[in-house]
C-alpha cells in the first residue's frame, strides 16, 4: 500500500466514523432502539458509497468487499449509544445544543471526505468523464445522509439547509479541475478544503439558496 492509498484509507475511516456518528445521533434523538441506532449509523456512513458502486458497476459494492467500513460504523454507533446513555441526565437544551454542533461537524467532515474519495474510486474504476466524476463524488458525499433522513422520516437536510449539496458540488469541481495540473493527493486535499470551507461559512453566515415560502 503506497502513501496515497494509506492517505485515502485513513480519510475513508475518518469519514466513516463521522457519518456513522451523524446517523447514530439522529437515531438517538428519534428515540430508536440499539438496533435502529446501528442501522442508521451504517446507512449514513456507507449508503453513499453503495449508491456510487452500483452506478459504477462495482458488484458487490465495496461495503461488502471491504467490511472494515461497515464494522467501523457499527462500533462507532454502539459506542455513541453507550456514551449518550451515560449522559442521558443532561438537560434537554444542552442535549439539543450539543447535538446540533456534533451533527454539523460530523456532516461537514464526512461530506468533504466522501466527495473526494468517491471521485477517486471512480477514477480507479477506469472512468475519466468530468461530469461522471463530479456526479459520483457528490452522490457519495450526500447519498448516505439522504438515506438517513428518509429512514428517520426527516425532511432531507441536503435539500433545505446551508448549501449542503452545493458545497459538495463545488468541492468536486475544484478537485477534478485541479487534478489536471496537480497530483491526486493535492487535488483531493483542495477539494476537501473547499467543501469544509463552504460549509463553515454557509453555517456561520446562514447562507441558504432561495426558496418560496408560503
Amino acid at each position: 500500500m503506497n502513501y496515497l492509498d494509506m492517505f485515502i484509507f485513513g480519510m475513508e475511516i475518518i469519514g466513516t466514523v463521522a457519518f456513522a456518528s451523524s446517523g447514530a445521533m439522529l437515531a438517538i434523538q428519534k428515540e430508536m432502539d440499539l438496533f435502529g441506532v446501528g442501522v442508521l449509523g451504517v446507512t449514513t456512513s456507507v449508503g453513499g458509497g453503495m449508491i456510487r458502486d452500483l452506478i459504477l458497476g462495482i458488484i458487490p459494492p465495496l461495503m461488502f468487499q471491504k467490511p472494515v467500513y461497515t464494522v467501523t460504523a457499527i462500533v462507532t454507533s454502539m459506542l455513541l449509544f453507550v456514551i449518550i446513555s451515560v449522559k442521558r441526565n443532561l438537560k434537554n437544551d444542552k442535549i439539543t445544543a450539543a447535538y446540533n454542533k456534533i451533527m454539523l461537524i460530523f456532516d461537514t467532515i464526512g461530506l468533504g471526505i466522501f466527495t473526494v474519495t468517491g471521485m477517486n474510486t471512480a477514477k480507479n474504476a477506469g472512468y475519466d468523464q468530468t461530469f461522471l466524476l463530479i456526479f459520483v463524488g457528490v452522490i457519495t458525499g450526500v447519498g448516505g445522509g439522504l438515506l438517513r433522513d428518509i429512514m428517520a422520516q426527516e425532511k432531507p437536510y441536503i435539500l433545505t439547509k446551508h448549501i449542503y449539496a452545493c458545497a459538495s458540488v463545488l468541492g468536486a469541481v475544484v478537485c477534478v479541475c485541479l487534478n489536471v495540473i496537480l497530483d491526486d493527493l493535492a487535488s483531493m486535499a483542495a477539494g476537501l478544503f473547499v467543501v469544509v470551507l463552504v460549509r463553515v461559512f454557509a453555517t456561520h453566515y446562514r447562507w441558504n439558496l432561495p426558496k418560496i415560502k408560503s
